[in-house]
């Protein structure tokens, strides 16, 4: 189904939509409270920009809200390239598009908490309901607040409708998407869809035939489910609120070989280390973690081997005399595992004392990159479903250097790297436990496994 308005100068069209789309246009239709929970790439998004857009062109007052700010700065580059042809003024560090039809389209993010407040919508969307932040109406910034206290009363002066869109992201009485989905006394109306309910994906290639693509397609959705851990495909691709509740994510037994670790490699591609710096204890110095991978994806063995880590509690004048000690440690690394491309360098998490550790080193000619934005700016629950697959069909290897190793950190003995890996927990917000650790385990497996933007 396509949606198209005709103006004086172009014949505008507002987007298609795919079967399971319609399907949904039509279920969450005449209810103005509307909740889609979908799986990944069902199209959640591109319905929502279609429904905001339909109001723009009628002239009607709309906004967009997300968790962050980076979540709709793509949405908002990509309404004001669709709808070029009808925009009177638009300025994306205002976070706002006005119309020559008399439509206005306002950006919020959701890290604020009076978001909407003082302003009147015949249609918002809030877009990642899932991933805003926990609690009831009583908890200052939680995302069931900030909608109960400030988006719905922007919908009074209109009687204006609401499209809240979200994968599912475990099973908490906390959360805001899960409550108006499960809960009848929100007044929404849902509609559940899977990734499989997008009969596009994945694109039919050039010169494929129908059949041949819908051979594909099942092999596809077959390796979706072989390829997952079971409560991840059934959160991620069937949308499911799963309850992550003492579940242990990242198995051992995934992380070894028939229960042992690995020798290093006899060669590989190449050695990198990936680095933490970020304090998030509030102790008097700053946590900071290492972690050594080797990659090597044609050595008969898993592609990616842990070789070795470190954490220590490091002044942050002394950084910069402690980043030379992990140049050398990889040139270690790189000779005992044969690295074809020797060491490739260390990728660090661009914040806090990290910040400057990379424009230190690059003024020293060390060999450091800043690890993608999208990564860092995911949250940590996000980062770990991401590599989840990886590991799950046991790509990823502790060396027995790594698995063995025993230091003390902040006067605990232990094998820091494989505590912090084991004790992880999905939904897990109020854990005090250390992480730095498991920050390097999940960018190293992005950085190595994961596509050009580390997925």
């Amino acid at each position: 189904m396509t949606r198209r308005i005709l103006s004086p100068s172009q014949n505008l069209s507002l987007g298609t939509l795919h079967a399971g789309q319609v399907k949904a246009f039509l279920a969450l239709r005449g209810h103005r409270f509307k909740a889609l929970r979908c799986g990944r790439r069902f199209g959640k998004t591109d319905f929502a920009k279609t429904w905001i857009k339909e109001g723009l062109v009628q002239g009607f007052e709309c906004a967009w809200f997300a968790p962050q700010h980076k979540t709709w700065a793509e949405v908002y580059s990509e309404t004001a390239s669709a709808m070029a042809g009808l925009i009177e003024h638009t300025s994306k560090t205002a976070g706002v598009m006005r119309l020559k039809t008399g439509g206005r389209l306002d950006f919020w993010s959701l890290e604020n908490s009076i978001a909407g407040r003082g302003r009147r919508y015949h249609r918002i969307v809030i877009d990642e309901a899932a991933f805003g932040k926990s609690g009831d109406n009583k908890t200052d910034g939680s995302a069931m607040e900030i909608w109960e206290k400030s988006v719905k009363p922007t919908l009074y002066d209109y009687g204006g409708e609401a499209l809240v869109c979200s994968n599912s992201a475990g099973k908490n009485p906390d959360n805001f998407f899960y409550n108006i989905c499960t809960d009848a006394q929100y007044g929404f109306r849902e509609f559940h869809a899977r990734t499989m309910d997008n009969p596009l994906l994945p694109k039919r290639l050039q010169d494929e035939s129908i059949d041949e693509w819908l051979t594909r397609k099942e092999m596809f959705q077959a390796d979706l489910m072989k390829n997952n851990d079971p409560l991840v495909y059934a959160q991620e691709y069937l949308a499911e609120f799963v309850d992550w509740s003492g579940v242990a994510f990242f198995s051992r037994e995934k992380l070894l070989n028939q229960g042992q670790p690995v020798p290093y490699p006899a060669f590989c591609d190449g050695v990198f280390a990936v680095i933490d710096t970020a304090s998030k204890t509030g102790t008097e110095h700053d946590a900071t973690a290492v972690t050594y991978f080797a990659i090597g994806h044609h050595t008969g063995n898993a592609p990616l081997t842990i070789l070795d880590w470190d954490i220590a509690q490091i002044e942050g004048a002394t950084l910069e005399t402690w980043l030379p000690s992990v140049f050398t440690r990889l040139e270690e690394l790189a000779r005992v595992s044969r690295a074809r491309n020797g060491a490739v360098g260390a990728f660090i998490e661009d914040k806090n004392s990290g910040t400057v550790l990379i424009q230190q080193a690059l003024r020293r000619n060390m060999p450091v990159h800043a690890i993608d934005t999208k990564l860092t700016a995911m949250g940590k629950d996000e980062r770990a479903l991401s590599v989840s697959g990886y590991v799950y069909k046991e790509q990823v290897k502790y060396s027995e250097h790594a698995f063995n190793k025993i230091s003390i950190y902040k006067r605990n003995s232990r094998n820091h790297l494989v505590d912090q890996v084991e004790s992880f927990r999905i939904g897990d917000k109020d854990s005090d436990r250390e992480d730095d650790l498991l920050d390097t385990f999940c960018y190293g497996i992005s950085i190595a496994l994961g596509n050009s933007e580390g997925f």
